[in-house]
């Protein structure tokens, strides 16, 4: 359990959050949301103790330990990936350095066999006997197989430290657990698995993430950020998102009667209830939506921008026909071998593989910035496409603003530019802006604006949802859901994926898996999990 008393976080003049008092009790798991800047990490950094707050304080229940998901991973290197997890258990790791320092010793005294009794009894009822097994579950849960548990984490991939860390953090069984994006950089069955773990987590979980299918499968609350306030919601994001935007079309239709809007906003709570009960993880625990009130929900500040892409023409007969691709990386690897579809009408594709480099260099090269090792790609005469990229560094490299920026990728004066601007949230002295001066949400903004100019009616987005805030996500995803003309993605974000695509093609060393159904089939089905590790096996 944390209780949060009188918490205020000032920087300056500027105040994040103020006069805060919750209680994040065992049991539940509680998702921080709020737009870019409100103060999340902020928040949860203060609950860690990582910084100190303004006004206030925090307090845990007595004895009990809190662990906290690390963002630094270079802080391990000099230690094997058993022993960093290990030490994710502080108590439990400084035991067992005691306990070896005193076995250690070559005059062993009557006192330090007393000693060395007492550090036995606390090894035992710390878990000690099984720390090393049970460190070695985790791991494999997260995907470090068993041969790199030995190794220095030095060795290890940027993506492997992740998963370590993440084991590190959930070791022990911890009363409390702190998690910033837990889910960046893992594989579909990573996070199925860590949602999963979390579902059946007994303690206290506070989680902040732009994932949103992964806030709705863990999460019994929903804390909110907002007007200088943090306010705490029972419910998932899903329910916090569909109430508050209820409650916005209620403030603006201001002839309805207040009991109208009461038992509009009842008939949604009982409607989302039902739903939700049916839920994995409300199954396991029984608390979602445990106390609604209708009075808590009202509209967000939140600003989603207009991304609405409209294409000038209908596609035609012919989309797309890729015929025998091949592609190795650089370091010689395989990313897909004899890749061979046709794009259909409708067709809204999602692309997988093992290998996110795979699904970059498919795109790169229907988009003739790169050569495939062999085969070949045809597009129909009808087809436009607008491309966003991965890796956009190259368009920003430059002095212009963002008015003169946009003005490249389009016809149309300033006033036309600064319109398409706007929607994408800048606005007044924004658009005068250097463009190589941009966060990474900014830029991603700046290419969905010029991506928006083109009128395509075939889209083709790497990785679409990287450094953008929930807002941009849902605002993006709510587009695509009614585009009329043909998507071709890769994400990571499943909510993303099981909304849009309609059809998935996953892309190995040894072909293709071609299946016309959604994620969630695609991914629970277990004929095709046994055609994946056919053929990524062999």
């Amino acid at each position: 359990m944390i209780t949060v008393s009188n918490l205020s976080v000032q920087f300056g003049k500027r105040i994040l959050f103020k006069d805060v008092n919750l209680n994040f009790n065992s049991g539940n798991c509680y998702g921080i949301i709020g737009a870019n800047g409100a103060g999340k990490s902020t928040f949860l950094k203060v609950i860690a103790g990582e910084i100190d707050s303004t006004t206030g304080s925090v307090t845990m229940g007595p004895g009990e330990r809190m662990s906290v998901l690390s963002q630094d991973h270079f802080k391990w290197d000099d230690y094997t990936v058993l022993d960093t997890v290990l030490m994710g258990h502080t108590t439990l790791w400084q035991t067992m350095k005691d306990r070896e320092e005193i076995y250690a010793k070559e005059n062993f005294t009557d006192e330090d066999g007393m000693r060395a009794s007492e550090l036995e009894e606390r090894f035992a009822e710390l878990g000690g006997w099984t720390a090393e097994s049970d460190a070695g579950a985790l791991l494999s849960g997260l995907g470090v197989k068993e041969d790199k548990h030995s190794l220095m984490m030095r060795d290890l991939s940027g993506k492997e430290k992740v998963r370590v860390m993440l084991a590190q953090a959930l070791f022990g069984n911890p009363d409390n657990l702190l998690l910033d994006e837990p889910t960046n950089d893992l594989d579909m069955e990573t996070v199925m698995w860590l949602e999963d773990y979390l579902a059946e987590f007994d303690h206290t979980v506070l989680v902040v993430s732009h994932d949103r299918h992964f806030l709705d499968a863990v999460c019994t609350h929903t804390v909110d950020i907002d007007y200088e306030k943090i306010t705490m919601f029972a419910g998932n994001y899903s329910f916090w998102y569909e109430s508050s935007q209820l409650a916005l079309r209620q403030r603006q239709n201001q002839k309805a009667k207040a009991e109208e809007k009461r038992k509009e906003l009842e008939e949604f709570i009982r409607r989302f209830s039902a739903n939700v009960a049916k839920s994995k993880q409300t199954t396991s625990r029984k608390k979602m939506l445990a106390k609604l009130n209708v009075d808590d929900i009202m509209p967000s500040s939140r600003r989603y921008p207009g991304i609405i892409f409209t294409p000038d023409r209908e596609v035609g007969n012919k989309i797309l026909h890729v015929e025998g691709l091949s592609k190795k990386s650089d370091d010689g690897s395989i990313l897909f071998d004899d890749v061979t579809f046709t794009v259909e009408k409708g067709d809204k594709i999602v692309f997988l593989s093992h290998d996110p480099r795979a699904m970059t260099a498919l795109f790169e090269i229907i988009n003739g910035n790169a050569e495939p090792d062999a085969g070949t790609y045809e597009w129909g005469v009808t087809i436009t496409t607008a491309y966003l990229p991965l890796d956009n560094s190259q368009f920003f490299d430059c002095d212009k603003n963002l008015v003169e920026w946009l003005s490249q990728y389009g016809e149309g004066n300033e006033v036309y530019m600064k319109s398409f601007l706007g929607r994408m949230l800048f606005s007044g002295d924004e658009v005068l802006k250097k463009v190589n001066v941009l966060s990474g949400g900014e830029k991603m903004r700046c290419m969905i604006a010029r991506m928006q100019l083109r009128g395509a009616n075939c889209l083709i987005l790497d990785t679409p949802t990287n450094h953008l805030d929930l807002e941009s996500i849902q605002a993006f995803n709510n587009n695509l859901k009614t585009f009329k003309g043909n998507i071709l993605f890769a994400s990571h974000d499943h909510e993303f994926i099981q909304t849009v695509a309609n059809r998935v093609i996953e892309l190995t060393p040894h072909g293709i898996i071609d299946k016309m159904m959604s994620y969630d089939d695609y991914i629970s089905s277990d004929s095709i999990k046994s055609m994946r590790e056919r053929l990524y096996d062999k």
